[in-house]
């Protein structure tokens, strides 16, 4: 597992945000495979797009979060199946992936850069 890693950094982003999910691996896992609809254990890193400003992380709280995919954002839906347990994944999500348009969630309206260590499944 990737209990040995530390909080990632997340460099500011360059050029104009993408209008489609990004996937990109850092480290590619060996462990169990995500699945649509799994309960999955991660650690993640979540910035603004354009600001580069954190706005949550697991890694502040010092413990890991489990959840069920079904009940996250569309672009963690999209973009955590296939992952492997001790990968360490990027994700850029626009905002009609992630909370909307701006007016309603605090982080409506903007794209967003997750850093996802996924620890479990299951």
């Amino acid at each position: 597992m990737s209990t040995d890693r530390t909080k990632p950094e997340i460099d500011a982003p360059e050029g104009a945000a993408p209008a489609e999910l990004v996937i990109r691996d850092i480290i590619v896992g060996d462990g169990t495979e995500a699945k649509p609809g799994d309960t999955v254990t991660v650690h993640y890193l979540g910035v603004e797009y354009d600001t580069g400003e954190e706005f949550d992380s697991s890694w502040s709280r010092g413990e890991t979060i489990q959840f069920p995919l079904r009940g996250l954002i569309q672009g963690w839906q999209d973009g955590i199946p296939g992952m492997k347990v001790g990968g360490r994944r990027e994700l850029v999500i626009p905002p009609h992936l992630a909370y909307g348009p701006a007016g309603g969630h605090f982080l409506g309206g903007k794209t967003l850069v997750f850093v996802i260590d996924l620890e479990q499944v299951g």
